[in-house]
């Protein structure tokens, strides 16, 4: 759990699109005593959520880190984490949160050979106090069509079938997720509809992918709150 006497008690999370949201991690924060607060990317003025000394976790959403020009406030946020990312402070990025943080360290973030959608077990990086560790021969959702380049100064966390790269840590304070670890078991339908035209372009069977849903996210749903408590609880002031 954070410790109140260094950190603030409320987690930013800034969103770029409005059904991905913190999932069952929000009810995670709430019961360890802290708040949250969304800002909405392409909205919202980012700075006070970038530069907030507590946690601020950066979601998911369909766009490219490289869309700069369709996208003019991608590249704000960009400069606003590469800043965050050289203080240290707590970060947390899923998805395309996770490809910001690899393109702010430097490291290239670009289409895939295929969309990876739906269910399956990670690998595990033998590394020291994995915080995924608890993960290991669990389902969970993946669901990109972009992928990155180990940043030089990450730690490999996790790999798929699919690609190699799924999660990295910088030290304790700084993790990036590929993959949804945050999806809560009843609230995949949004994302079916949300996401609709992507499916039908990739050719996903949406009954079997929310078969498999159905089937895997309770658990995911259980044990992935004790990732992000292991993680809190190894978050370190930079004060």
């Amino acid at each position: 759990m954070l410790n109140f006497d260094e950190f603030p008690d409320t987690v930013y999370a800034i969103q770029h699109l409005a059904f991905e949201d913190l999932g069952a991690w929000e009810d995670t924060f709430y019961q360890l005593g802290l708040r949250v607060r969304y800002f909405e990317a392409g909205v919202d003025d980012l700075t006070q959520a970038f530069e907030h000394t507590g946690l601020t976790v950066i979601l998911g959403g369909p766009i490219g880190v490289y869309e700069t020009e369709d996208y003019p406030f991608l590249q704000q946020e960009i400069d606003l984490l590469k800043v965050r990312l050289q203080q240290n402070l707590p970060t947390l990025g899923i998805c395309l949160g996770a490809q910001l943080i690899a393109h702010a360290l430097g490291a290239k973030v670009y289409a895939g050979h295929s969309k990876e959608i739906g269910w399956s077990k990670l690998s595990l990086a033998s590394v020291e106090n994995n915080p995924l560790k608890n993960l290991e021969n669990l389902e969970v959702l993946h669901w990109h069509g972009d992928t990155f380049d180990l940043p030089t100064e990450a730690e490999l966390l996790a790999s798929s079938a699919v690609y190699p790269n799924q999660a990295f840590r910088i030290g304790s304070n700084i993790l990036a997720l590929q993959f949804h670890a945050e999806v809560e078991a009843e609230r995949l339908e949004k994302w079916l509809i949300g996401h609709t035209c992507e499916l039908r372009q990739a050719q996903i069977d949406i009954p079997t992918l929310r078969a498999n849903h159905q089937l895997y996210a309770p658990q995911l749903q259980q044990v992935s709150a004790t990732v992000l408590s292991q993680f809190l609880a190894g978050l370190k002031s930079q004060s």
